[in-house]
């Protein structure tokens, strides 16, 4: 299904993955009288296309090689609206959150759509994604890149634009088997994610600070609905292979943000009692931080992304949409 799925000869109308002489990785769509340029060397469209995926190409002296983007390397070069969910915490949001085929799943943030591509490929054609943004622009960049993806609009997926309570209420009790929200002030939707999530439910939470995380695990407590929540961060160092001088890279992907996992409890029975005394909650996490306004309003947990930017987003994503779609499924023209 989709370009992520795609196998064979490389087409007219799909991404591909050029791997320039310098180790540079650029992600294009392949068009008929397309051309790729570098500093070091130029490729046709022509030439690629019909070419086997993984295939060096030749330009003088220069080698590329060529392939189909994964899924990875196609979320970090996609156009972007909100931030994104990282590779690296998408890929524990699925395990810790244990988003299995056939599951369903309710996403709150869906962003650029980043988290949403990883969530779709594991609950499959079987399960299914309903994923919930406040705003419509975030929506239309994040269904662009999504759909670019996949091919299409992907059979397990569903979009609402609003506010994640108001659609979670509005779903039968306890029909969601696993909830993800990545929001500025997750504790106010706990509420709404009891409602909805089936008892043994998983709630994965996706936050920046440290305040947010405080604030979330002691609201959780004094909720009494769900088990004790574990929470992790993750840091990602690569390393340099090259001969003998095997050494750690000098840049990593380091602080993200924060997951926390927490599972629903039956309603009549009550979570397990702490064995130690609970910490006094953290100063300065209630007063002037209540209410979602007051999170959004502070620039450093929410930095200001520009109209200018999201437009641009808006256009780049229609413009690779409205390449696919003139080539049909194996690169004729419609």
């Amino acid at each position: 299904m989709g370009m992520a799925a795609r196998r064979g000869p490389l087409q007219a109308g799909e991404f591909v993955q050029i791997t320039d002489p310098k180790g540079r990785l650029h992600t294009v769509m392949l068009t008929p009288g397309g051309y790729f340029q570098t500093s070091r060397g130029s490729l046709h469209h022509d030439d690629i296309i019909g070419q086997p995926e993984a295939v060096t190409m030749h330009d003088g002296e220069q080698e590329f090689q060529v392939v189909r983007p994964l899924l990875t390397d196609y979320v970090m070069s996609m156009p972007r609206g909100a931030a994104i969910v990282y590779p690296k915490d998408a890929a524990q949001i699925v395990a810790f959150g244990d988003i299995f085929p056939g599951a369903r799943v309710l996403e709150a943030g869906v962003g650029s759509g980043a988290l949403s591509m990883s969530l779709l490929q594991a609950v499959g054609s079987t399960g299914s994604l309903h994923s919930i943004e406040r705003r419509e622009d975030f929506a239309k960049i994040a269904q662009g890149n999504v759909d670019l993806w996949f091919g299409g609009r992907h059979p397990a997926w569903q979009v609402s634009v609003g506010d994640f309570k108001d659609v979670a209420m509005s779903f039968p009790a306890e029909s969601i088997d696993r909830v993800v929200l990545d929001m500025l002030a997750p504790w106010e939707c706990i509420e709404a994610v009891e409602h909805v999530l089936a008892p043994g439910g998983v709630l994965t939470v996706y936050v920046a600070t440290v305040t947010q995380l405080s604030r979330m695990r002691e609201d959780l407590s004094n909720f009494g609905r769900f088990t004790r929540p574990q929470a992790w961060e993750s840091a990602v160092r690569g390393w340099h292979l090259d001969g003998l001088a095997v050494r750690p890279d000098h840049r990593m992907v380091a602080h993200t943000g924060f997951l926390m996992t927490t599972r629903k409890v039956e309603r009549a029975s009550v979570p397990q009692r702490r064995g130690s005394r609970p910490a006094k909650a953290a100063e300065g996490l209630a007063g002037q931080w209540d209410g979602e306004d007051a999170w959004e309003e502070n620039g450093e947990l929410n930095p200001a992304i520009s109209a200018k930017k999201v437009r641009r987003s808006i256009r780049d994503v229609a413009g690779k949409s409205s390449q696919w779609l003139a080539h049909d499924e194996y690169g004729e023209n419609l």
